[in-house]
């Protein structure tokens, strides 16, 4: 059986101001076509599908325009909610979505059975059993307690999604069990999904500072032993741990300047009665370039002319001024040297060294480069208070932004 494993598309992104739109729009286009030349039964969405909790109407549009065009292939669409996707917006369509061959895991939902899930294979035999895991918000999963120290939390909240993963492994265990009768001497696969940060795995900037309560990590050794664990929340694709079994295919389009050059990825998991088979990365094509460049304003205009010339369309940059970044008019002056060249220029940035005054000091990083997370710890950087009442403020202060994502 083979299974597509997509994650974090964030449709309706806005990227400084630039729209995404054509891009997301070329690459569902794309994934439906890779479904089609791969033969493939199953798409796995681990979660991010949307970029906010309110999404504009046109990253609506694509994400329906994307089902009506894969129903057409006769492959399976599960969706799974993720940190940065509404649990309510995910699920008014749900029961709708469920007659087109689509199953929408929005949250955690009240009876653990109806995340256990049987994907069938091309012929529509039972092909492997699916743990469809969500994003996982603390109080889903846990109850607080009074007088616990965030040590306490982190390891209780550990436990907690641990156990929620056990529990489900062995329900699709049993139901492996019930179907041996119908599939004859084959066994089934069992698959399971998430959306959390793991031990050991890479991030990026565009990756949201909003963790799983006080969960910073989740370690690898924790999950139950499935076959294949598709994962999302990080953007960089990889493996975890160096296991074949455990990946994060990333975002399929790149999030922030700082992923600029990475190969992004779909990945093609095949499966069968003996367990994972292979795992292939599909190479998602570059719809929309960026580009980075650094130095002087000699070095510059150097660096801008290799960068048009490399690429046919024109290149979202992000420039970084060195050594003429006391000039006042350098806004203007890097635009002039961009002028006939296929380069748009989102960002300019002046290049300092630490020791400046304010938040934003460091690396001529502006207010509006940075998450509401890194600001607020940005400013408690100063105060007078030990580390651990440091990260029980910041604690605090992502799980107050998740609950006004979620009441937004």
């Amino acid at each position: 059986m083979r299974i597509l494993h997509t994650s974090d598309w964030h449709l309706g992104q806005h990227f400084m101001g630039k729209t995404r739109h054509d891009e997301h729009k070329a690459f569902l286009s794309w994934l439906v076509e890779q479904v089609k030349e791969q033969e493939v039964a199953a798409v796995l969405v681990a979660g991010d599908i949307f970029d906010t909790g309110t999404p504009p109407s046109y990253a609506r549009e694509l994400y329906n325009g994307f089902i009506v065009e894969l129903q057409h292939t006769g492959a399976q669409l599960v969706v799974l909610g993720g940190n940065h996707d509404s649990v309510a917006m995910l699920n008014e369509s749900r029961s709708l979505l469920g007659y087109l061959n689509v199953q929408v895991i929005p949250g955690m939902l009240d009876d653990a059975d109806h995340q256990v899930l049987v994907l069938p294979d091309s012929d529509g035999q039972p092909g492997a059993i699916l743990c469809a895991v969500p994003f996982m918000r603390a109080r889903e999963v846990m109850a607080s307690e009074a007088g616990q120290s965030a040590a306490d939390k982190q390891q209780a909240l550990q436990q907690a999604i641990a156990d929620h993963y056990q529990q489900l492994f062995e329900r699709a265990e049993q139901l492996r069990d019930q179907l041996a009768p119908t599939v004859g001497r084959r066994s089934l696969p069992i698959v399971a999904t998430g959306h959390l940060t793991t031990v050991g795995a890479s991030s990026s900037d565009s990756v949201r500072e909003i963790y799983i309560g006080t969960l910073d990590a989740f370690p690898a050794g924790a999950f139950p032993p499935v076959d294949y664990l598709a994962l999302g929340h990080i953007h960089r694709p990889q493996k975890v741990g160096g296991h074949e079994h455990i990946r994060y295919c990333g975002s399929p389009i790149a999030l922030s300047f700082d992923e600029v050059g990475q190969q992004k990825e779909v990945l093609l998991v095949e499966v069968n009665g003996e367990g994972l088979q292979a795992v292939t990365p599909l190479p998602v094509p570059v719809f929309q370039p960026l580009a980075r460049v650094g130095g002087n304003l000699e070095q510059l205009a150097e660096a801008m002319q290799q960068v048009a010339v490399a690429h046919e369309v024109p290149v979202w940059l992000e420039v970084t001024v060195s050594e003429d970044d006391y000039l006042s008019d350098l806004q203007p002056r890097v635009e002039q040297l961009a002028e006939g060249l296929p380069l748009e220029i989102l960002v300019v940035r002046r290049q300092r060294t630490r020791g400046g005054d304010g938040l934003t000091a460091e690396q001529g990083v502006t207010l509006s480069e940075l998450t509401p997370v890194e600001v607020f710890e940005r400013r408690l950087e100063p105060e007078p208070l030990e580390a651990e009442r440091q990260q029980a403020l910041s604690e605090l202060y992502r799980q107050l932004l998740v609950q006004m994502e979620e009441e937004a």
